[in-house]
């Protein structure tokens, strides 16, 4: 009997144990991957942020980037920054208690006036439409009616605006520099040749974009 009692002792032990490998291998997270255009931006996993810092003529706005969310994205609006895709160019669309817009390359040539919101980087990138709202702060990519359409134009929220939930991919939101975004936003606007009061007029200038990694 108490032969049987151990027997039966070293199989609940042995299945356990079992278990618990196979509990700790489904647990482990998974590996990083590199995602396309070459940076991997998923940090959050070894505990930094990811900041884009964007220098403007009215001052320095901080914007905290969500991979976790919108990695494909992300991964782009790092590798534009850093190749200096976005120095020089202008917030072009300016509408107060709604979003700003910039990151149009036309926006850099004031010759290219009537085109501006029509530039981009030569290709366009997959929506990652996710569950982050549209809410005062947040960057979010601009497109066309096609949904993967976006490249590199981005909007910040001025305002909240959860119409554009899940129709445009959020990929960030302000942490420094609120009251920069209050001064663009303020900006006198004229109707731009589409026939929206959105044109400023004074040009806003993105100077600089930088990546941050942060603790």
């Amino acid at each position: 009997m108490v032969r049987f009692l151990l027997k039966k002792s070293s199989l609940i032990i042995l299945t356990a144990a079992v278990l618990l490998v196979i509990m700790f291998f489904f647990s482990q997270k998974e590996p990083l991957r590199d995602f396309p255009f070459g940076t991997n931006s998923r940090s959050s996993e070894n505990g930094k942020k990811i900041v884009a810092e964007i220098e403007t003529d009215f001052g320095v706005m901080k914007i905290e980037l969500w991979p976790e969310v919108a990695p494909k994205t992300v991964s782009n609006f790092i590798k534009l920054s850093q190749e200096g895709f976005y120095d020089g160019t202008a917030f072009h669309r300016i509408i107060s208690g709604f979003m700003i817009q910039g990151g149009d390359p036309l926006t850099k040539d004031p010759a290219n006036f009537a085109r501006y919101g029509t530039g981009g980087p030569g290709y366009t990138i997959p929506a990652e439409f996710n569950d982050r709202p549209h809410v005062r702060g947040v960057i979010s990519m601009a497109r066309s009616s096609d949904p993967n359409s976006a490249g590199s134009q981005f909007f910040i929220c001025h305002g909240d605006a959860p119409f554009l939930d899940r129709q445009y991919t959020a990929f960030g939101r302000l942490i420094e520099g609120d009251e920069v975004l209050d001064k663009i936003a303020a900006v006198p606007v004229n109707i731009s040749p589409s026939g929206e009061r959105s044109q400023p007029t004074q040009r806003v200038e993105v100077r600089k974009i930088r990546i941050l990694n942060l603790q």
